[in-house]
């Protein structure tokens, strides 16, 4: 089934008398519970592909369609009940709030989210609710970034957007982060979008989209996808 559908994209922003084109007349379509990597150098236009994706921009042309929805037509409040419902963000810096305990951290999406998560499972499953009462401050980097997937699994989103998500993180911590991104397409059937410029996570990926100056240089599908204990780091 198609989750998503980009029809003619392109995003300009305008500074002054200047013109950046971030996406030009991209056209992409994605199945629904894949793991899909999107690799490109910085500036290529993946995150801001990953942004219009995630409803946190919008197109200046072209239309956007998720799970049937046509989200470039969409209001900002209307754009943040999408969020709110259909994707779940993570980043390279984990955005943890610290006064908050881990489990305070998870839990926060249920006022936000209508059809939420059990944090304390969601914690379960990321192997961390032993430290549901310690402060972000007082977990690894690793830990801090199972707790962002935590709080973003806890939306109960269709959709996963990560961008750069092992980018802060050692190899080994790193492949334990991807292992548990990639059960969540394989056992739950969530949808992983990857944004990186890491080569190596493209090794694990259904399909792999590679982004040069605002265009998709490449889609490439791949039929039998490694696992992350089989890649080389």
């Amino acid at each position: 089934m198609e989750i998503v559908q980009m029809q003619n994209v392109s995003r300009v922003y305008v500074n002054g008398d200047h013109r950046q084109k971030a996406l030009d007349g991209v056209n992409l379509t994605l199945e629904a519970g894949k793991f899909i990597v999107v690799l490109g150098q910085s500036g290529a236009g993946k995150s801001t592909l990953l942004n219009l994706l995630g409803g946190l921009d919008s197109p200046t042309e072209g239309t956007v369609v998720v799970d049937g929805r046509d989200i470039s037509t969409l209001s900002r409040d209307e754009l943040a009940d999408y969020r709110a419902a259909t994707v779940g963000f993570v980043f390279q810096s984990y955005n943890l709030i610290p006064t908050l305990t881990v489990m305070e951290n998870v839990a926060l999406v249920k006022d936000i989210a209508p059809n939420a998560l059990s944090a304390h499972d969601l914690l379960a499953e990321v192997g961390l609710l032993d430290h549901k009462d310690n402060f972000p401050a007082e977990l690894s980097g690793g830990e801090q970034q199972r707790v962002s997937i935590a709080r973003a699994l806890a939306k109960n989103p269709k959709i996963l957007l990560c961008d750069e998500p092992t980018g802060a993180l050692d190899s080994e911590t790193g492949v334990l982060v991807l292992k548990l991104l990639l059960k969540m397409a394989r056992e739950y059937g969530k949808t992983i979008i990857i944004v990186t410029h890491n080569q190596n996570i493209a090794k694990m990926a259904d399909a792999v989209i590679r982004v040069k100056n605002g265009r998709i240089l490449s889609f490439e599908e791949q039929a039998a996808p490694l696992s992350a204990d089989e890649v080389d780091w």
